[in-house]
């Protein structure tokens, strides 16, 4: 009986799930045969009549793909945990130039608007993955979608055979009823194959934009590179620097002063003690600003209990001590760490946060939440995507799940190996 209740709860929801990938993948069939009828609908003398379907095949299945194969994409991952990569080139930041005019990574616009527009499309129709999308919009239909039609196509004529009288629509709803039962919990299961063998990237195209990552990832690495150094050669102009001068200068006019005036030269010396305090304070910050010491003296777990106790939110860490990693790994979660909880005070006005901090035999794993208000997103050319680009050097991810009103969950992880 137990068995009997089990393979029953397997065909309920292989029939639920056969339906949504009859509906996934006879939508673009749909849209055809729509186009079709609406030319017959006007007749042979209207010239609209062949335009307009043609119009239609021709704009609705590119803007149909995308959505329809990272729906396939969703399915598959949900209901059978195989990650079929999107494979989807992403666009380098826009960019404004000293001239005024906007760099996109193919021509110059007037307007950052104009630059996303002409990027957008220019990234899109020269990417492999859009024609590997519009391949699998005409396979799909023809494999899985046919398959996964048999169990609802069944029901239907069961129900219209069994409410009719006569011997032979009985017998017909009989065997439309068998092939809906029988085959609801098999008939969805086309799906993965067809997706794994035609959505994944082939190896040639992998290989190419794994090519293209590095080489984007080598250059945000140099932008970043070049962008601290311009930091610390400001911060010690302006700061360390300039009070250096400052300090010299009081102490060569405390030595003119000290035969004729000793109070005014203590008076100098004094404040030049306290110029160099504040100087080797504010070395101290920009250091570290570079490298804190806490990070290279006690490890990760420590320095970012450290950074929690310096932060205005009501930060929980949890986190292995006896965790270390590699220097420059350590560095960049710690710096991903302190952005977020900054992000999460700054725009998501949050008053608590949770950092947990993990090893799960592959790498280091971060989750970091806060009660804040949602809405944090991945913005080209923001903090978050920069942050993406950073840890992609280490081949790690970030996952974030931000909806209106909150919470925010963000997921770092990296491939390593703990010390």
């Amino acid at each position: 009986m137990r068995q009997l209740g089990s393979w029953a709860a397997r065909a309920g929801m292989g029939f639920v799930r056969a339906c949504v990938v009859a509906v996934v993948g006879m939508l673009v069939p749909a849209v055809w045969a729509g186009a079709v009828a609406l030319g017959i609908w006007w007749g042979a003398g209207n010239p609209w009549s062949w335009l307009a379907p043609v119009v239609l095949v021709t704009v609705g299945t590119p803007a149909l793909s995308r959505p329809v194969c990272r729906t396939v994409r969703f399915l598959v991952a949900r209901w059978t945990g195989t990650v079929v990569p999107a494979g989807y080139r992403e666009a380098p930041p826009v960019m404004r130039m000293s001239t005024g005019h906007w760099w996109n990574g193919f021509t110059y616009e007037s307007s950052s608007r104009d630059a996303l527009m002409d990027q957008k499309w220019r990234v899109r129709w020269n990417d492999p993955a859009t024609w590997r999308d519009l391949r699998f919009m005409g396979i799909l239909p023809f494999t899985a979608g046919v398959v996964a039609c048999l169990p609802p196509a069944g029901a239907v004529v069961a129900a219209f055979g069994l409410s009719r009288s006569d011997p032979a629509a009985r017998l017909a709803g009989a065997l439309g009823l068998v092939v809906a039962v029988a085959g609801a919990p098999y008939a969805w299961r086309v799906l993965d194959p067809v997706a794994v063998r035609f959505l994944r990237p082939s190896a040639a195209m992998a290989m190419a934009d794994r090519v293209e990552e590095l080489t984007a990832q080598r250059v945000d690495t140099t932008i970043a590179q070049a962008a601290e150094i311009r930091r610390i050669e400001r911060d010690l102009h302006d700061g360390a620097q300039a009070r250096m001068v400052a300090l010299g200068l009081s102490l060569a006019t405390a030595e003119k002063l000290m035969e004729t005036n000793p109070e005014q030269a203590k008076a100098l010396m004094r404040e030049a003690r306290v110029d160099a305090a504040t100087s080797i304070t504010e070395l101290r910050g920009l250091i570290q600003g570079i490298s804190p010491p806490v990070l290279s003296e006690r490890g990760l777990a420590e320095a970012v209990r450290a950074l929690a106790l310096d932060s205005p939110l009501d930060v929980a860490v949890s986190a292995d001590p006896r965790l270390r990693l590699d220097a420059p790994i350590e560095s960049a979660v710690y710096f991903g760490v302190a952005e977020l909880l900054t992000n999460a005070l700054k725009h998501a006005r949050a008053s608590r946060a949770r950092v947990s901090l993990a090893w799960d035999g592959v790498g280091i794993v971060v989750e970091i939440e806060d009660d804040g208000g949602g809405g944090a997103e991945a913005r080209p050319g923001g903090g978050l995507a920069g942050l993406r680009r950073r840890l992609a050097v280490f081949d790690g991810t970030l996952e974030i799940t931000s909806p209106a009103g909150g919470p925010t969950r963000v997921r770092m992880a990296v491939p390593c190996e703990s010390l």
